[in-house]
């Protein structure tokens, strides 16, 4: 790979557009370097990038992008997200828009608005990939949307307990407290997107229902937004059981990172072979995310590629 310095200035000079642009203690600059694997200098308004030439000239234009932006202060946040809209492809701001109380919440990459598309045109979406790229959090979103529209009746929000290679122990408490670890990741999103008042009201209602899986057997769910999260921790059995309770009127998403299975290892994931099973049947949708969809901190998705190439090294090793 051809390295070397691609130097930059910013204009018109702004010292106060730059104080935005670069953070306190330029912690801005350090999301640049670490999203492009570049080094930034800086004197003034003058920016040098030193790395691999391609990645350098990106990272000038991502500080030209921001500095056009930096009229008002620019948090991690609006860096880390806008970091992710120019290096995996910006999704198309006129996109589907959701009721919920989070006004800048829209897809921020291609495969996400693809996803919200297929949730909302399919009776059953599956969302299977890498943690970090929206699959939970925009399953809640769209679920919040459904019933703000009077879509659905009521939001059914359920996990497998399963423990994640760890020995929690006796857990003390009723049964609420007992599994209300599992299912915090839940509580999160819909506090996020609707408010912890109006939630604790629609749990009180029952229109919300966050649940443990093995409180599914038996129910026929009519008229509501189903969400199975931490799907590829299901064994086949149960993945079969909460696919029929499924009523009329209900749409369900179900979600898992197959890279994160937490079952005993002779026991087969049921979002795997739900996946191989219901691959051609109507009605039914898979959106299948990559590392490139990541949205949180730009280390995350080269960390999610290094494990991938790591697996794929030991399967290669174990094939041969």
């Amino acid at each position: 790979m051809k390295t070397e310095s691609v130097e930059l200035r910013l204009a018109p000079e702004d010292n106060r557009r730059l104080a935005n642009l670069c953070g306190p203690m330029d912690e801005n600059l350090r999301q640049v370097e670490a999203a492009f694997d570049v080094t930034i200098s800086r004197r003034g308004a003058s920016f040098r990038f030193s790395g691999n030439t391609a990645q350098a000239e990106k990272a000038g234009q991502a500080i030209e992008h921001f500095y056009n932006r930096a009229h008002d202060e620019l948090s991690l946040d609006d860096i880390q997200l806008g970091l992710v809209e120019l290096t995996r492809g910006r999704a198309d701001e006129e996109g589907p828009a959701l009721r919920t109380r989070r006004a800048d919440l829209r897809a921020r990459t291609p495969r996400q608005g693809e996803y919200i598309e297929q949730i909302r045109n399919h009776d059953i979406t599956f969302g299977i990939g890498p943690a970090g790229t929206g699959k939970t959090y925009l399953a809640v979103a769209c679920a919040v949307d459904a019933l703000e529209r009077e879509q659905v009746k009521r939001i059914v929000l359920t996990r497998p307990a399963v423990e994640a290679g760890e020995r929690l122990g006796f857990l003390p408490g009723d049964l609420t407290q007992k599994v209300d670890p599992y299912l915090r990741p839940l509580y999160d999103a819909l506090y996020d997107l609707m408010g912890f008042d109006k939630v604790t009201r629609l749990i009180e209602r029952h229109a919300i229902e966050v649940a443990p899986l093995a409180f599914m057997r038996g129910r026929t769910l009519n008229h509501a937004f189903i969400i199975l999260d931490e799907a590829q921790n299901t064994t086949p059995e149960q993945m079969q059981m909460f696919l029929t309770r499924i009523g009329f009127g209900a749409r369900a998403v179900v979600t898992g990172d197959p890279t994160q299975i937490d079952l005993p290892k002779h026991v087969k994931s049921g979002l795997n072979e739900a996946a191989e099973i219901l691959a051609d049947v109507r009605g039914l949708a898979f959106t299948r995310f990559l590392s490139e969809d990541v949205v949180r901190h730009p280390l995350v998705g080269r960390i999610v590629d290094a494990y991938a190439a790591r697996r794929a090294q030991t399967d290669a090793r174990g094939k041969s």
